[in-house]
Order: structure tokens, then sequence, then C-alpha cells
């Protein structure tokens, strides 16, 4: 691993770039996850007896 002390301004700069990219990858996952959960279950939803 980088010692985070002695990278350099551009390294750190990589590595922001990454952490974004992953961090946006994940969330844009998750949401892709819910709009497939909610389009499956669709108006299934309101027809479930009580």
């Amino acid at each position: 691993m980088s010692d985070p002390s002695r990278e350099s301004e551009l390294e750190a700069k990589a590595r922001r770039g990454r952490n974004v990219a992953l961090a946006l990858g994940l969330v844009l996952f998750v949401v892709l996850i819910f709009v497939v959960t909610i389009v499956r279950l669709g108006a299934n939803v309101l027809d479930r007896p009580f």
C-alpha cells in the first residue's frame, strides 16, 4: 500500500478520483436495484390481502 503522507499531489488526486468513481458506481447500482424491484412489484403491492 502507498503511504498517504509520502504520496504526491498527483497520486492523491488520482486516488480521490477513483474513490469518487467507485462511490458513484455503487450509488448507481443501488438505484438500479431499487428501480428494478419497484418495476417488478408494480401494482402487486396494492393487491395484497391484509
